[in-house]
């Protein structure tokens, strides 16, 4: 399934995938790969300076993540260009959700939010029964 939004002319676009052959039930232990694709539908550059994300588990706990950059860069994305990356998180339930923002630097400095639409992290270990 693919999650989408868009914020300021930029759209983001998420795609997450159970990785079950990096995760082990039996100790709790659950791994998420996920593909981000930003677009920018601006008509000038613009730049990735940082990112927020909160996570939370079946549980209701939330873990909060910020940093600078992603994956490691600050990329700069050409006007009507797009930009791509992959990550992955764990859980220690077998599902979650995942919903976030980036702080962009535009090209006349202006920094704006642009949201990271929520998505869900299903695994096929999450069984729930009706009471």
């Amino acid at each position: 399934m693919h999650y989408r939004a868009t914020t300021h002319e930029i759209e983001v676009r998420v795609k997450p995938t159970f990785l079950d052959g990096h995760s082990n039930p039996g100790e709790e232990h659950f791994v998420w790969a996920y593909e981000i694709e930003i677009v920018n539908h601006s008509d000038s550059p613009m730049q990735v300076l940082s990112r927020h994300w909160s996570i939370t588990n079946t549980e209701g706990i939330v873990e909060t993540v910020s940093g600078s950059g992603i994956a490691g860069k600050q990329p700069v994305i050409a006007a009507k260009e797009r930009y791509a990356y992959q990550s992955a998180v764990p859980l220690d339930t077998p599902s979650g959700i995942m919903v976030g923002h980036y702080i962009v630097k535009t090209a006349d400095d202006r920094l704006l939010q642009v949201d990271i639409p929520a998505f869900s992290l299903d695994s096929p270990y999450d069984v729930r029964r009706a009471h």
